[in-house]
């Protein structure tokens, strides 16, 4: 085949990394022989507008319009341009991680120009005072955007904003109208850059086919602009469109005049379809013999699905490639609010998943029934260590977002193994269930690995909701998770969720309080509120019935179907108790407010918790059954031990062993054999071996070697401080 492939990611989706789906594609594309080239034109543009130049344009629009049209905080801004204009390409050089002896001119607030953002400061101040120079001054240097933002969005675009563009246009938008209309009004700003900057990549890379990937409803419309620009000015070349978006909203996909902006919309994982589609292309394959494929045939919107090929096995994916695109521009920007939050937008992170799809795929709220999700296949640890070290040699990050559904623990256990025998320097986190599995001994074993952080969802809080989202976890069970991975040095955050079909406000406010115990407590650091959305891929999307809801039966639209608007006979207007319970979060992620009584968060009266106080403290007493079963693996992440001589009379009937771990030595005394045999199986346990040694392998070997009682040994005082020290039962 010979193709050549423009791979491009719209406007806007994140300022730190790179979203993965076109790395996944040049992968795969590398392996079948394809040529590619891929471009993020989010960042691209957000780089042109925040630069000298830029803001020059911003400002000259902002003129036109006349000071007596703005708002006073607008009218500040536009009496600093100088200033803004002297201190833009400082800023972002800054943000880039160079120049950073600049953080201490920004911190003495006499460097940049302020306008409302930094109004929060006074209040905000105890959220980041305990950081340092650097991290503060590009919390700084954040406002200073956002205030550069808010101008943008008053005088001249207000659908722009840093991870989203004409979002709106998009969301639960059943019909294309609103959006079609858009896309035939005068360019924007936003889209005379992406446009310049599009026609920059086609003229250079002379593409037979452009893949657009639309991961969310923030970068549709740009997406579709660029699409209207390539059919306008490059009849000859295909367009293709997939992603996140289309795979959930576009699958009942109607409307014929989308097909003005695009040839095809593919949709699931888009290997196969693209391979597919440029057999296609080049004469060799019907368009009826494509896989989950839209296109146009005689002006009807037509879903071919004909192709025989599966999907391919993700050791036969290729290793996502990170060339082309332009990884030292990326702006590391801080946003205190949200611990997890400012994970996510600091600093750049390689993407990879450890498994394909969710293990547990029950969640009755989950787009279940859909392949993203449905087909699970994990990949192998081996291979996958092989594809991080090849991205760490590509793009000298060792920072690993893993943005698996749900990642597996014992996938996860055999990961950080593999990362440890491997010596490999790593920091990485990923999203997983607070299954019991997690035990305090495995997640010390994945800190030791470089995980730093995981999420989960806790969701509605509520032993009843949770059986009823078939979540698999209880409460009492997600608190001694939680605090597994605190006690391990791993920051824990939660996805909350409220409005689910038959939560009464009862339920609402006892969620509330038992997250307020779990942050008192320390257990979780951080979470998120969300509103429930029904969507039409859910188990309860699809069987309402169960759940004890009504849909609300409207025509289907023609364009995105996913969303359902649903009435729930509780009759609770849950929107009015979201305010309370994101201010209150908010509060609790800081470390305070855990005193004042839950009602005062809200501007409506609620009903008093149910909650027993000490709920959570409670369960945090209580034990798991234990873990250690014989086939447990048995792990030490400590030094070979060294014998030490002793020199008192003990010595002749005891063996000294001195420990060693990363911070700090242990001495232990041991009856003289079982001290000798422990110093000879260390190193066979030791996390560097290739294959691990079970429980009831050294149970035999000492049985064999000593003859003692071993339940005695493994349980005796010396053991447990040894376990504590980094003995690790998995």
């Amino acid at each position: 085949m010979n193709k050549k492939i423009l791979l491009i990611t719209p406007p806007f989706t994140q300022l730190n990394t790179p979203y993965p789906a076109t790395m996944y594609l040049k992968g795969f594309l590398n392996t079948i022989g394809i040529q590619s080239v891929q471009v993020d034109l989010g960042i691209e543009v957000i780089l042109e507008i925040f630069s000298p130049s830029g803001l020059d344009e911003i400002f000259d629009l902002t003129d036109s319009l006349g000071r007596d049209r703005l708002s006073d905080n607008a009218n500040r801004i536009t009496r600093l341009k100088n200033d803004y204009l002297r201190t833009i390409g400082p800023v972002i050089n800054f943000l880039q991680h160079r120049n950073p002896t600049l953080a201490h001119s920004i911190c003495e607030r006499k460097y940049l120009p302020e306008a409302s953002r930094f109004a929060q400061l006074e209040d905000l101040d105890w959220a980041f005072g305990t950081m340092g120079t650097r991290d503060k001054a590009r919390h700084l240097a954040t406002l200073y955007l956002e205030d550069i933002s808010d101008l943008i969005v008053e005088a001249i675009d207000p659908h722009f904003g840093f991870s989203r563009y004409a979002e709106s246009l998009s969301v639960s938008a059943s019909t294309f109208d609103t959006l079609y209309g858009a896309l035939h009004k005068k360019e924007t700003l936003v889209d005379k850059l992406t446009l310049k900057l599009l026609s920059k990549k086609i003229n250079e890379s002379r593409p037979s086919l452009v893949a657009l990937t639309v991961p969310f409803p923030g970068n549709l419309y740009a997406a579709l602009k660029c699409g209207q620009w390539i059919k306008k000015n490059h009849p000859k070349t295909k367009v293709v469109m997939g992603g996140g978006f289309p795979n959930t909203e576009l699958r009942s996909l109607s409307d014929s005049r989308v097909f003005e902006f695009v040839d095809f919309i593919t949709l699931d994982d888009g290997e196969v379809p693209i391979m597919n589609l440029l057999e296609h292309l080049d004469g060799k394959r019907e368009l009826q013999d494509l896989k989950r494929t839209f296109a146009l045939k005689e002006n009807i919107v037509t879903y071919y699905n004909g192709s025989k090929l599966k999907d391919l096995p993700q050791s036969q994916l290729g290793t996502p490639d990170y060339s082309d695109l332009r990884l030292d521009s990326y702006l590391s920007v801080i946003e205190v609010a949200n611990p997890m939050h400012r994970m996510w937008s600091d600093g750049r992170w390689n993407k990879l998943t450890l498994a394909h799809g969710c293990y547990w795929g029950k969640c009755t709220f989950c787009d279940i029934s859909l392949d993203y999700i449905q087909r699970y296949e994990p990949i192998a640890v081996r291979l996958l260590c092989d594809r991080m070290e090849a991205i760490i040699d590509q793009t000298g990050e060792t920072g690993f977002h893993f943005v698996d559904e749900a990642a597996p623990p014992a996938l996860m256990k055999e990961l950080a193994l593999e990362i440890l025998r491997r010596n490999m320097t790593v920091v990485w986190w990923t999203n997983i269930r607070f299954e019991k599995s997690f035990t305090y001994d495995l997640c010390r074993l994945l800190k030791e690995s470089g995980c730093v952080a995981v999420s989960g969802g806790l969701e509605v809080a509520s032993d009843r909701l949770l059986k009823l989202i078939d979540k698999g976890v209880t409460i009492d069970q997600v608190s001694r998770v939680t605090d597994n991975f605190t006690r391990s040095g791993i920051m824990v955050h939660a996805y909350l969720m409220y409005g689910f079909p038959t939560q009464t406000a009862q339920e609402t406010i006892d969620s509330l309080e038992v997250v307020r115990q779990m942050f008192e407590l320390g257990i979780l650091q951080s979470g998120f509120w969300h509103r429930f959305a029904m969507t039409a891929h859910s188990p309860v999307g699809m069987n309402p019935e169960k759940f004890n809801v009504k849909i609300n039966f409207e025509e289907t639209g023609t364009f995105a179907n996913n969303e359902i608007q649903f009435t729930d006979p509780v009759g609770i207007d849950h929107n009015v108790l979201g305010d309370g319970l994101r201010i209150s979060l908010f509060n609790y992620m800081h470390g305070i407010g855990f005193d004042i009584p839950l009602s005062d968060w809200f501007s409506i009266r609620v009903p008093r918790t149910k909650v027993k106080a000490g709920m959570i403290e409670l369960a945090l007493q209580k034990e798991d059954k234990p873990t250690s079963r014989p086939l447990s693996k048995v792990i030490w992440t400590g030094a070979t031990p060294l014998m030490v001589d002793a020199s008192h009379e003990a010595s002749l009937t005891t063996t000294s062993l001195l420990f060693s771990n990363l911070n700090s030595d242990l001495l232990l005394d041991f009856p003289c054999e079982e001290g000798l045999w422990l110093a000879k199986m260390l190193p066979r346990l030791s996390f560097r071996q290739n294959s691990p040694l079970t429980l009831k392998t050294l149970e035999d070997d000492y049985n064999a070697t000593v003859g003692n009682d071993f339940s005695s040994f493994w349980n005796s005082d010396s053991l447990m401080e040894l376990k504590a020290f980094g003995l690790l039962i998995l």
